[in-house]
C-alpha cells in the first residue's frame, strides 16, 4: 500500500512540476529574449530560489542546510555534489545561495522549449571536435570571470549501484586547477527517503539534508594533482555520508 502511496505522491509531484514550469515558461522566455543580458543572473536566481521553494513546499519536502557559514558570498566555486536521484539538481540549486550554472552536454539544447532555457542558463560542453572544446572552455572562462560558479556531477550520472559513491571523472578537478577556483562540497543526506530509488517513479514527503564543507583550496595545484585533490573531495563527501 505505501508504494502505491508514494507512486500516487509522485504523480502529484510530477504535475506540479510541470505545472510551475507552463505558468513560468511565458516570463524565462520573455525575459531571456528581451531583458539585458545582465538580468540573467536574477532569472536565474529565481529559477533556483523560487521555483524550487515552490515545488518543494508543495511536494512537503523540508531542508536542513548545514554549513551555508563555510561558503563566501563574493566567491565563485566550482560546485560538486553526489548524485543520487531525479531531484537532486534542484535540491542543488535551492541548498546553494548564490547563483550558478550547471556544466551540461550541447545535446540538451536540441530538446524542444526545454534546450531554449538551457542554452541560457548552463554552461554547454562540446566535445565534437578541437575546436568546439576549445570554444566550450573559452565559454567556461568567461562564465567564471562574469562570477558565476559552476555546477557539475563528478561521478557523471545518478548512483544506482548499493556503493555510496560512484568512481569520479576528473572533469571538475581539471576546471578548478585551470581556473583556480576552489571546490565548494555539498553532500545530499536522506535523499532516499523521499525518493526511493535512482531509476524508480517514486516520491515522499520528508526531510532532505544537505551539507557544505569547507571549500578546498586549489592554489598551487597542477593537472598531476588531479587524482589527489580528486581523491580529497571523495573523502570529504564519504565522511559527510558516513556521519
Amino acid at each position: 500500500m505505501m508504494n502505491l502511496h508514494r507512486k500516487l505522491w509522485a504523480i502529484y509531484g510530477i504535475l506540479v512540476f510541470f505545472l510551475l514550469w507552463i505558468v513560468f515558461l511565458p516570463f524565462y522566455y520573455l525575459a531571456f529574449l528581451f531583458f539585458p543580458k545582465g538580468w540573467r543572473r536574477h532569472i536565474i536566481w529565481f529559477s533556483h530560489q523560487i521555483y524550487t521553494r515552490l515545488f518543494f513546499g508543495l511536494t512537503l519536502i523540508r531542508f536542513n542546510i548545514i554549513g551555508l557559514e563555510n561558503l563566501d558570498p563574493g566567491q565563485s566555486y566550482i560546485l560538486v555534489s553526489n548524485h543520487v536521484t531525479a531531484l537532486d539538481f534542484m535540491i542543488n540549486a535551492r541548498a546553494y545561495p548564490g547563483v550558478y550554472k550547471y556544466l551540461a552536454k550541447r545535446e540538451l539544447v536540441r530538446v524542444p522549449v526545454f534546450g531554449f532555457i538551457v542554452r541560457k542558463m548552463c554552461v554547454l560542453v562540446d566535445r565534437s571536435s578541437a575546436a568546439s572544446r576549445s570554444a566550450s572552455v573559452t565559454f567556461l572562462r568567461e562564465t567564471l570571470a562574469e562570477g558565476y560558479s559552476v555546477f557539475l556531477y563528478p561521478e557523471g550520472t545518478r548512483n544506482r549501484s548499493a556503493e555510496p559513491l560512484l568512481p569520479f571523472h576528473k572533469g571538475a578537478f581539471r576546471i578548478a586547477i585551470e581556473s583556480g577556483r576552489p571546490i565548494a562540497v555539498q553532500t545530499i543526506l536522506g535523499v532516499k527517503k523521499i525518493s526511493g530509488s535512482a531509476a524508480g517513479f517514486d516520491l515522499w514527503p520528508g526531510q532532505v539534508t544537505v551539507v557544505w564543507s569547507k571549500p578546498i583550496p586549489v592554489e598551487g595545484l597542477t593537472l598531476k594533482d588531479q587524482d589527489v585533490l580528486s581523491d580529497r573531495v571523495r573523502e570529504v563527501m564519504l565522511a559527510n555520508l558516513k556521519d
